[in-house]
């Protein structure tokens, strides 16, 4: 059982994830095109070989694409779950996601509610989110930030965190408590071809608090910049949140589109 924090102090007991019930890879749909497929793909293979000993089915990537085509810009969830007799087969849904929520402004900035799993979730994206669904019941409409039980910041239920301190970067590290995300992966790529100075490491609650910027990244919403931790810190609109935002939009999007960017 994982313990979970809810931001009034009671605490709560919710399951950890089960397994059986398999692993999923959210993904971004722009014009049609699933976004950074071979990425979320080869991250799924490493969970299902890791939990499983097999590989996805090999029909997910032409099932991924089948369902992306025609959609302007979406959200498609490609889940990967054993049968009985241990055999994985792919399930695919897709939503139309606002465009407004895809590189959200500084006025629609999250607000972070601190939950504490013991352990962290760890480093799959199990379908299985009932913890998280319940943090996120409880935290209404805060964003739920991970915290192991020694305090310790590991991630948020939608992705991952960055914080900014005196003009560097900072993400916490993947040592088997968090996901690490492909949107991750593309904001330190792009820090380091600005220059800007990356850290991987244990961050602390006092260094999240500290921070001069936070924001988060998810393979939908791409950079999220963080307006609140509720209850601790308040930040003001940042300078180098908007670089990197900037530099991940036109990498997955291109130059701005009519349709993607028109409520930005």
């Amino acid at each position: 059982m994982g313990a979970v924090l809810i931001p009034d102090g009671a605490r709560i007991e919710a399951p950890l994830p089960d397994p059986r019930q398999g692993v999923f890879e959210t993904l971004l749909v722009a014009d049609g095109e699933p976004v950074e497929l071979e990425a979320h793909l080869a991250r799924l293979a490493s969970s299902t070989g890791e939990l499983f000993g097999e590989e996805p089915p090999a029909g997910a990537r032409a099932l991924v694409k089948e369902h992306a085509r025609g959609l302007e810009l979406g959200r498609l969830r490609l889940d990967v779950v054993p049968d009985p007799e241990g055999r994985l087969a792919a399930t695919v849904k897709v939503a139309q996601v606002e465009p407004a929520l895809v590189f959200p402004s500084w006025e629609r900035a999250a607000t972070l509610a601190a939950i504490v799993v013991d352990g962290g979730i760890g480093a799959h994206k199990w379908s299985d989110r009932r913890l998280l669904d319940q943090a996120q019941s409880d935290c209404g409409a805060a964003l739920p930030l991970v915290l192991d039980a020694d305090g310790t910041v590991l991630e948020v239920s939608r992705g991952n965190l960055f914080l900014v301190r005196d003009g560097s970067l900072a993400t916490p590290a993947t040592d088997g408590r968090l996901l690490p995300g492909v949107a991750r992966r593309r904001v330190m790529e792009a820090a380091a071809t600005a220059g800007i100075q990356m850290h991987e490491e244990v961050v602390s609650h006092d260094q999240l608090k500290d921070a001069d910027e936070v924001f988060v990244s998810g393979s939908v919403r791409g950079v999220e910049p963080v307006r609140e931790y509720a209850g601790v810190r308040r930040w003001e609109e940042g300078a180098l949140t908007p670089v990197l935002a900037s530099a991940l939009r036109s990498q997955w999007l291109g130059q701005q589109k009519p349709g993607l960017h028109s409520s930005r």
